[in-house]
């Protein structure tokens, strides 16, 4: 198997916002939109789909749950605290404390 792309779909009430915060604060481009749906991508990095709760794409039993315990991770190679600050002074509210591996 070659896979030449990869995706973490989120199904979410706001596509606006969420597209408007991906490509605003983590330099995201929109591969393709239409009313409920964005396809967003960057080269260095894993592409998100934002999908409207209750859209018609989803299957039936999916269509109006809520996503719980989901976190997207993303890590950076340099300037961490650079990047948090960045954020931070944006208004972004960051959920959990930024974390350097060893």
């Amino acid at each position: 198997m070659q896979i030449i792309a990869s995706a973490v779909s989120l199904t979410i009430d706001d596509v606006a916002a969420s597209q408007a915060f991906f490509t605003t604060h983590l330099g995201y481009t929109v591969r393709a939109a239409a009313d409920g749906f964005a396809s967003l991508t960057r080269p260095d990095a894993m592409d998100v789909v934002l999908l409207a709760r209750g859209i018609e794409v989803l299957p039936p039993e999916q269509r109006d749950q809520h996503a719980t315990g989901l976190i997207l991770a993303l890590t950076v190679a340099t300037g961490l605290q650079d990047e948090e600050k960045r954020l931070r002074d944006a208004g972004v509210e960051i959920a959990m404390p930024l974390r350097e591996e060893p």
